[in-house]
């Protein structure tokens, strides 16, 4: 219950640092191995993590067995292939967002996992933000009602990697990165608000893409850049319910109001939080002291540590102390609402979710 995790790294750069530095935090992660083909940054990582043994090869690490899981750190395209391959040597794996580069992809790793049984977690932060619990218990206590609306919003006024002065140029990319700013941030939205909605099934999407603010023409040319910048959708799910999505790496216009939830009862924005109702039918906005009820489970309730962060709660779902937090169904539904913006604009009408993963290619690199 109680006993170390012993992990291996694919992929060191400033991704897999961050995990890193999340992993030294976490008594029971032990850190064994890592790789990555820029051997000098791997050598300096390792000293800096005391890291043991590090590769050049990915399928070298994989043959070790004393490594309980994988975590894989690289672009989206190359996601698929090294994990598949670890799940096959029997390790479980934790997968950097997105998932995969395409939907047909993920539901590759999803079902290799499933077949080797071993687990499968993709990071998914918002999951485990304290709006995101503080959400999940009203609506988990039916404070909404009857919930029929969301809306996932992500904003960046002139944020796209790379282009903007920030970021390598394998985030703009279509041949390594696969998507823009659904990939790179939209997960993150979308993936909280099908969490918090009990992940209904989809049945059709409408979407629409844009690549229309201005840039630095040189940065434009040696870039190469070729994916969204602005995603539109709107999505429609069993029983009524739908979904509204604006993710925005750059447009020309002030921040977003938050993701909301809304029912027949009560509504909730999300970012900053606030919960809205009738009281004494009068209309009511309310907030909450989330760092003191944060504070107050975490004396109160057991394990209440497993959910600080999606590393936190791997390493104790590994240790069995947790069930896994199904990031992996969440994330594949998160592709096949992705996607299905690609396919509408591309088709120029409305897709079904059954046309969605008829028509997915693979994206992913061979290795």
């Amino acid at each position: 219950m109680n006993s170390r995790i012993r992990l291996g790294i694919v992929g060191v750069g400033q991704i897999g640092k961050a995990h890193l530095d999340t992993y030294s935090k976490i008594p029971a992660a032990e850190m064994v191995a890592a790789c990555d083909i820029n051997e000098p940054e791997l050598k300096t990582v390792a000293e800096r993590f005391k890291i043991p043994y590090t590769y050049a090869n990915f399928r070298e690490l994989l043959e070790r067995d004393d490594i309980d899981a994988v975590d894989v750190c690289l672009h989206n395209n190359l996601h698929a292939p090294v994990t598949i391959a670890a799940l096959q040597s029997g390790k479980h794996v934790y997968c950097e967002k997105p998932m995969a580069g395409a939907y047909i992809d993920a539901r590759a790793m999803y079902d290799t996992a499933q077949r080797y049984k071993r687990k499968l977690s993709i990071q998914l932060g918002t999951l485990f933000s304290k709006e995101t619990k503080a959400a999940k218990r009203l609506i988990d206590e039916g404070r909404l009602g009857h919930i029929y609306h969301a809306r996932s919003t992500g904003f960046r006024r002139r944020g796209r990697p790379f282009v903007d002065g920030y970021g390598s140029i394998n985030f703009v990319k279509k041949e390594v990165a696969a998507g823009g700013a659904l990939y790179d941030m939209g997960v993150y939205h979308i993936a909280q608000i099908l969490y918090l909605l009990g992940l209904p099934n989809l049945e059709r999407i409408s979407g629409k893409i844009y690549q229309e603010t201005s840039m630095d023409e040189g940065r434009r040319k040696s870039s190469g850049y070729n994916v969204e910048e602005l995603a539109l959708g709107f999505v429609r799910f069993e029983r009524g319910l739908t979904l509204d999505i604006i993710e925005s790496w750059a447009i020309h216009l002030n921040p977003f109001e938050g993701s909301f939830i809304v029912g027949s009862e009560g509504g909730i924005r999300l970012g900053p939080f606030s919960f809205h109702t009738t009281f004494g039918d009068m209309d009511m906005d309310a907030t909450f002291n989330i760092e003191n009820a944060d504070w107050r489970w975490h004396q109160l309730r057991e394990n209440e540590d497993a959910y600080d962060s999606p590393q936190h709660h791997w390493i104790a779902a590994l240790q069995n102390r947790v069930p896994l937090v199904p990031t992996d169904r969440i994330a594949l539904q998160t592709m096949l609402i992705s996607e299905g913006v690609y396919l509408s604009d591309i088709l120029g009408r409305e897709v079904m979710a059954n046309e969605i993963e008829e028509n997915s290619k693979s994206t992913a690199l061979g290795l």
